[in-house]
């Protein structure tokens, strides 16, 4: 993983103390709440309903595991306890105090990490796959240009003051596992007809009030062009974004508005000024960064594991977690192993101080110290020996961290919801507490088979409900909480917008109706269909006259 250069470290310790006066000045009373909040956020500092909230960058969720020690460290000393990864591969801290907030960046400089660029109006952590380095089906390694546009864009002159926020994901994968289709900058890469790697460039995706899915700007662009590229759209939004209205102040109000064509034209033109020229990156300079990012010195081992294969024909539970929470890795002998932060009852994307180092330890003796978020708000080792498998399910089974539910009907999205936000109309965490409880039994999980289950509590979409297979998102009904649900949605290579289904439903027969969209889904399913494929094929009126059979 990158580590930080001079610039890096003298930045990130200059941001630290100039926080540190301005939350002096505000302790004082010599700053107001309205003078002291563009300040915070550009630090990563969110009011919200109870506390001051505190968001941590991890860049396209890499984490080492000294890193993770640190933020152990943190929520057990600055907060209660815990921590809460998002859906940017981000960790927020609910529960800090102002006053220790300086404290806090200052012992995350430590490690190599900071809030800078987490909130604002500027270009936010770029993600990536958390699979990124390790997935078989792999072009490259897409960290790698995630750090080069992280190097770009970190306090970018031109762009520290955006009509909106800016959200780019980037995928090294023909499978999209970074939802880069509905950010408002999406990086595919891919093999052009001379064999090239390069870029699909995806303009105008986000989800929100207006969820719209990303179009094609540029079907390739090179390596050697691609910060020119993204310069150059940037600039004509910066251009022609609006600033009247945050509403339609976002790029894909105006690649709507303009017309993806209009849009392209003005790139290109902007584009051609730019190429060939200061945003070439030098071939050392590429070569220095790639070199963070080199493969790990692998063993070499057998395609099959004799011991990974005795214990799964024993162990019933084991195996089922293997099926699940695992993924194929390029290295023969080694696998992809996925962290559910999805216990039964759980709050979806929370781990305790002492399940994040217990997490750091097992990375340091079976992956590499190697710790990835996943956009899905669970954890990943990357880089696990089959061998190994075994001796690390059952120290996650001690930690409670073995639920075998990855991208199961209990694999839930959740944001935060009324229980935390300002924004929220409604909350999100009990519903999927209730959820998970409701499909608890794992025989019945693994029949209802790869399904997702995401939940919002306002129309910013936080959860990413529009691309759930269901969706669910909270509404206030004349001061009652009120959920409406979207089916069809999905975030991968072929992203689309779930539709809503009727009239929402009140927070008491909100998880009855979701049981009732999978039990229908169960009577209509051929053999071997996911729930899209059987949604897909029936549509929405077998949902609806089971829904809405009583109403």
């Amino acid at each position: 993983m990158y580590q930080y250069d001079e610039f890096d470290h003298a930045h990130v310790r200059q941001r630290t103390e100039q926080f540190r006066g301005q939350v002096a000045r505000r302790l004082s009373g010599e700053l107001s709440e309205d003078e002291f909040r563009p300040l915070r956020l550009m630090n990563g500092v969110y009011l919200q309903l109870h506390a001051y909230m505190l968001r941590v960058a991890i860049p396209y969720g890499t984490l080492s595991a000294v890193q993770m020690r640190k933020l152990a460290h943190i929520a057990r000393v600055y907060d209660k306890g815990y921590g809460h990864f998002t859906t940017r591969q981000n960790i927020q801290y609910n529960w800090p105090k102002l006053e220790e907030l300086p404290d806090i960046l200052g012992e995350l400089a430590e490690v190599e990490m900071h809030a800078i660029q987490t909130s604002g109006n500027c270009i936010r952590n770029v993600t990536a796959d958390q699979y990124a380095g390790a997935a078989a089906d792999e072009i490259e390694d897409p960290r790698i240009w995630a750090e080069i546009i992280r190097q770009w864009s970190s306090l970018h002159p031109e762009f520290s003051f955006l009509p909106r926020k800016f959200k780019i994901a980037i995928t090294g994968s023909p499978t999209d596992r970074a939802a880069v289709k509905v950010h408002d900058i999406g990086l595919r890469m891919h093999l052009n007809a001379a064999g090239d790697p390069g870029f699909e460039v995806l303009v105008g995706g986000g989800l929100g009030r207006t969820p719209m899915i990303a179009k094609t700007c540029r079907a390739w662009v090179s390596k050697h062009d691609l910060l020119a590229y993204l310069e150059a759209i940037l600039r004509v939004y910066n251009l022609h974004g609006r600033r009247d209205n945050k509403y339609k102040a976002r790029i894909k109000i105006l690649v709507h508005e303009l017309g993806i064509d209009e849009f392209r034209r003005e790139v290109d033109e902007e584009f051609e000024h730019l190429r060939d020229g200061a945003l070439v990156l030098p071939v050392e300079e590429v070569a220095r960064i790639e070199k963070h990012f080199a493969p790990h010195p692998f063993e070499t081992l057998p395609v099959k594991s004799d011991v990974l294969l005795s214990y799964r024909s024993v162990n019933f539970d084991f195996a089922r977690w293997y099926a699940v929470n695992t993924f194929p890795h390029k290295a023969d002998g080694y696998r992809i192993v996925n962290i559910s932060l999805k216990p039964e009852g759980g709050v979806p994307g929370d781990a305790t101080a002492d399940q994040m180092d217990a997490i750091a330890d097992i990375a340091d003796r079976y992956s590499f110290s190697e710790i990835c978020v996943a956009h899905e708000q669970n954890l990943v080792l990357a880089h696990v020996k089959q061998d190994d498998l075994f001796t690390l399910w059952q120290k996650l089974v001690e930690l409670e961290l073995a639920t075998p539910n990855i991208r199961q009907i209990t694999d839930i999205i959740s944001c935060p919801g009324l229980d935390f936000c300002t924004l929220a109309n409604a909350r999100s965490i009990p519903v999927a507490q209730r959820i998970s409880q409701r499909f608890s039994d794992l025989k019945r999980q693994w029949n209802v088979g790869d399904i997702t289950l995401n939940i919002s509590g306002c129309i910013n979409a936080c959860g990413h409900h529009h691309v759930g297979n269901i969706g669910i998102l909270g509404v206030d009904r004349k001061g009652e909480e009120y959920y409406q649900i979207t089916l069809g949605g999905r975030a991968d290579e072929n992203a689309q917008v779930g539709k809503i289904i009727g009239p929402a439903f009140p927070y008491d027969d909100v998880v009855d109706a979701i049981e009732t969209v999978v039990e229908t889904y169960l009577d209509a399913r051929t053999e071997g269909e996911t729930f899209l494929e059987t949604y897909d094929r029936v549509g929405q009126e077998p949902f609806k006259e089971k829904l809405y059979a009583t109403a």
